[in-house]
């Protein structure tokens, strides 16, 4: 894509599934990618494979590293580095924070050293990895699903608020993606994700397309547009259905 063609793009999260798999599609697309992880031996081996810079740590505070190794310029942001958090109400406090502070607050501190930058040259592209559970929910995982709720809503009040200034964005909004972190689901993921499952480069190629249609909303399994316009239209259908599989599992579960 000539958009991405020596483009300087940050992958979060990238030491594997979904953010490995945008790493190795941006930089097989000719863009100048840094990869960033958690992990520092899997962040330098995904970036090794790929002739990208390695850029280990938290990925509420690598902008300014990222930004230097690769000239100045930041073109494409990926906040894809997230946190599966099941648990329901009575989760831990310490759950509740750390599910917010990587799945959201991450993504607003990205957006800050970003976006001066950004506005100031007119351009610049954010892509935020939230999941089906931002439109949706997801059961036995209440700090999961609230917070990419709040992820989805970052993403789009920075499209409506900037974008008439050259700031895009996307919202990546898959269900089931075989990665650790469907497995890190347990039986709620087996009962409701591993069914429809997809493989992480699936992800990466409905991004790319809706990056060629200038789509913000990113819907890999594209049935879940029908799922989210039924939530809207007629939620007390919607809830009782959900409900009916929060009891499937529940029994599942015992």
């Amino acid at each position: 894509m000539n958009t991405v063609q020596g483009a300087g793009v940050v992958v979060t999260g990238a030491g594997g599934g979904i953010g490995a798999a945008l790493a190795r599609r941006f930089a097989a697309e000719g863009a100048r990618v840094v990869v960033n992880d958690i992990d520092p031996g899997r962040t330098k081996a995904v970036a090794d494979e790929i002739g990208a810079t390695a850029v280990p740590g938290d990925a509420s505070a690598i902008v300014d590293e990222a930004r230097e190794a690769l000239g100045g310029t930041v073109d494409v942001y990926c906040a894809n580095a997230g946190l599966a958090s099941p648990g329901d109400a009575f989760a831990d406090e310490q759950v509740w924070a750390a599910a917010w502070d990587v799945n959201v607050m991450a993504h607003v501190r990205a957006a800050r050293a970003l976006l001066p930058d950004w506005l100031e040259r007119g351009s610049g592209r954010f892509v935020s990895t939230v999941s089906a559970a931002g439109l949706l929910t997801m059961v036995g995982a209440a700090p999961y699903s609230v917070s990419k709720h709040g992820a989805y809503a970052f993403a789009e009040w920075l499209s409506l608020t900037y974008r008439h200034r050259g700031v895009k964005v996307h919202a990546i909004c898959p269900q089931g993606v075989r990665t650790d972190m469907l497995t890190a689901a347990g039986s709620a993921g087996e009962l409701v994700l591993a069914p429809t499952a997809i493989e992480p480069e699936d992800v990466v190629d409905a991004l790319f397309e809706g990056i060629a249609a200038g789509r913000f909303l990113i819907l890999p399994h594209p049935e879940v547009a029908g799922y989210y316009r039924a939530r809207a239209t007629d939620p007390e259908r919607w809830l009782n259905s959900m409900s009916h599989i929060q009891r499937k599992w529940e029994g599942e579960d015992k």
